[in-house]
């Protein structure tokens, strides 16, 4: 465990001495409880045999109060151990997958033809896509999508649930404010919490992704072998507060403190989750290859993979706008880390209960879509042609600000 933590990140494995630490202290005390409880349920059974016998059980009577007095202290020692122990633990991200590179990115693929430059969203969309009122009404990085934007946002959403369903996912359209339980479940808690909006008069939390809301779907229940893998596509809008990125990404709606997205969680079998990552990234292949977007596909390495992820794929789009690729979509196993948070297991045939595996990815994330369709497929005159899959979902087939 310390050795997979490690690949982390200086001071990433620290933890695991302290865990065990307090995992012995919370035994120990445990242990001690329990036999003073043992002692005084002797005690108290001498005392009603010494009556039953008509001997004096003074000493025996005097013996029980003590143990009882002493019982309580130690049970909510032990107990204040447990807690401490629970605290630690959640504060250990996910072992990392061998696979996972080292050092750098490992670009596996680039696909499409990238390398091209040209005018970046904001000069194509103009009062399209309005940051100016957005931020007068909300703070920076808010805006309103406007006219075929829209149009767009839709064709985009029902295009890819259709997409999904083909694959085999149920739609899902989940609770967007979440209790605390849900977040420290899958891993965003304690680790992504300055990015997280809270709505304290009702002990709640805003979504940074459907992830949340789908990993808690079947949180504390045992699900039957035959029902997996269950493969669920979640739409909902998602609101981060991108604490920490002052001056990055500033312009335009690539980092924008609200956004719709078509995110993908499936429930899995431990043996088949290698194999559902692969199949994960591919429909995210697909759905890009389909709207004609140039891509390149990257391997993330371990010490840049967020506490649940034991591995992780990004596909990063060519914006002509940036003349780089940047990140539009990924998707993670995080094997039996959420599960195991959330207590979701299935019972296979014949054996015990035991924890599935859970994955997640990003179908379609809109704005970051919206962005990469409108700069790689802008034209000299100055509209944009609209990929031909979305037309019978209701886009238009061009935008033009004019």
């Amino acid at each position: 465990m310390k050795a997979a933590l490690a690949r982390r990140g200086e001071g990433a494995a620290d933890n695991v001495d302290r865990v065990l630490a307090a995992d012995e202290r919370w035994r120990e005390l445990t242990t001690r409880a329990e036999e003073l409880k043992a002692e005084q349920n002797a005690a108290g059974k001498q005392v009603g045999e010494l009556k039953r016998a008509g001997e004096d059980a003074t000493e025996a009577m005097q013996r029980s109060t003590q143990l009882k007095e002493q019982v309580g202290p130690a049970e909510e020692e032990a107990k204040r151990a447990k807690g401490e122990l629970d605290a630690l633990l959640l504060t250990l991200p996910n072992v990392t997958d061998p696979s996972a590179p080292e050092n750098e990115e490992e670009i596996l693929r680039q696909v499409g033809d990238a390398g091209k430059s040209g005018k970046d969203h904001l000069e194509l969309l103009g009062d399209l896509a309005d940051m100016e009122r957005g931020a007068r009404v909300s703070g920076s990085r808010f805006l309103y999508l406007k006219g075929p934007l829209v149009l767009l946002e839709f064709a985009l959403v029902r295009w890819a649930m259709e997409v999904l369903q083909g694959h085999g996912f149920t739609p899902v359209i989940p609770p967007v404010l979440v209790r605390e339980e849900a977040l420290y479940g899958t891993g965003m808690l304690p680790d992504t919490e300055q990015q997280l909006y809270k709505v304290p008069e009702d002990e709640l939390y805003l979504v940074g992704t459907s992830e949340v809301p789908l990993a808690s779907l079947h949180a504390g229940e045992i699900l039957e072998e035959e029902s997996l893998p269950i493969r669920y596509a979640g739409f909902s809008t998602c609101f981060r507060r991108e604490a920490g990125a002052a001056g990055k990404d500033t312009r335009g709606m690539f980092r924008v403190h609200q956004f719709d997205k078509v995110e993908m969680f499936t429930f899995v079998k431990p043996e088949e989750s290698g194999a559902e990552h692969e199949r994960l990234l591919a429909i995210e292949e697909e759905i890009l290859q389909a709207l004609g977007l140039p891509y390149q596909v990257a391997n993330i390495p371990a010490w840049d993979l967020g506490a649940s992820a034991a591995k992780k794929y990004d596909l990063e789009a060519w914006l002509p706008g940036q003349e780089r690729y940047r990140e539009l979509t990924s998707c993670s196993n995080t094997t039996d880390f959420q599960a195991r948070r959330l207590g979701v297991r299935y019972r296979p045939e014949g054996g015990r209960p035991e924890e599935v595996h859970t994955l997640n990815g990003t179908a379609v994330a809109v704005g970051r879509t919206i962005i990469a369709i409108v700069e790689n497929h802008q034209q000299d005159d100055g509209t944009i042609r609209v990929p031909e899959v979305l037309h019978q979902w209701g886009a238009p087939e061009t935008i033009s600000v004019a």
